[in-house]
């Protein structure tokens, strides 16, 4: 799961304006990465220009995903992501760098600013605090933990049942145990055979 670009920008009337963007390209050789940024810049203004007003969306890009929230104010956000990365977590940053934007950044600028003349510094902050999903996002987190304990759980019940596969064997074995006793722990076994654990 990567993120590869983080992008602000204005819905205006005839094209979409670029205000801040930050890029994470280290993936990319050193000799493309000039091409692949300005790449992701045409790919957000060209999703922009083609959303409307209050949208959402996700565009797939043989292996990326362009995600877009254009709000009704005409700020616009874009992340472009690897397949892999979760939708949820991308509006979510999306929805939180607008709001952190339009905070900080006078609404007059928009239509007129550009990255140069735009003074806003928490696009590379947020793109590397949510590199990694599970730690930004507590929804992810829980979701990763609770994956976590039915993987365990899994694991216990498969180790129980072998246990009790192991004990059927022993007991049929067993020279101690009577005919009497055999049957009883048959018998128990097969009532408390109510429920299959897959």
């Amino acid at each position: 799961m990567r993120l590869y670009s983080l992008s602000v920008l204005y819905k205006g009337d005839p094209k979409a304006l670029l205000l801040r963007a930050a890029y994470d390209v280290s993936t990319f050789s050193f000799f493309q990465r000039t091409s692949v940024q300005e790449f992701m810049t045409f790919t957000s203004q060209l999703i922009v220009e083609r959303s409307g007003k209050g949208s959402r969306a996700s565009v797939k890009e043989q292996g990326y995903l362009c995600h877009v929230y254009v709000r009704n104010d005409g700020l616009a956000g874009v992340v472009i992501a690897d397949s892999e990365y979760p939708s949820r977590v991308a509006f979510t940053l999306l929805e939180k760098v607008l709001d952190d934007f339009s905070k900080q950044v006078d609404s007059i600028q928009w239509p007129v600013g550009s990255p140069a003349a735009v003074h806003y510094t928490a696009l590379d902050s947020y793109l590397s605090t949510y590199q990694n999903p599970r730690e930004a996002d507590p929804m992810s987190k829980v979701q990763a933990e609770l994956d976590e304990t039915k993987i365990i759980l899994h694991n216990t019940m498969e180790s129980l049942l072998e246990r009790g596969e192991k004990i059927d064997d022993l007991v049929s074995k067993s020279e101690v145990l009577g005919i009497q006793s055999k049957a009883f722990y048959k018998t128990a076994r097969k009532q408390n055979s109510c429920c299959a654990v897959m």
